[in-house]
């Protein structure tokens, strides 16, 4: 089995469960998931460039809105 193989079988195991998918991802457990991350990742790269904290944040915000459901 190739790289191509695998990476159609992706793609169809993805066609066949993208409602489950979507559905959690759009979850509370993967808001809460989501923030605990995003909150680790924002506050190391504060301390990484920390005269770049307001850009940091709306990155932040950004993927924030597109996992969870808040």
């Amino acid at each position: 089995m190739g790289i191509e193989d695998t990476v159609n079988k992706g793609k169809d195991l993805y066609e066949q469960n993208k409602d489950k998918i979507a559905e959690a991802v759009k979850s509370e457990q993967a808001e809460d998931i989501s923030d605990k991350v995003l909150d680790g990742v924002a506050d190391f790269a504060k301390k990484l460039a920390p005269g770049a904290a307001d850009k940091i944040d709306e990155i932040r915000d950004s993927a924030d809105k597109a996992v969870g459901n808040e």
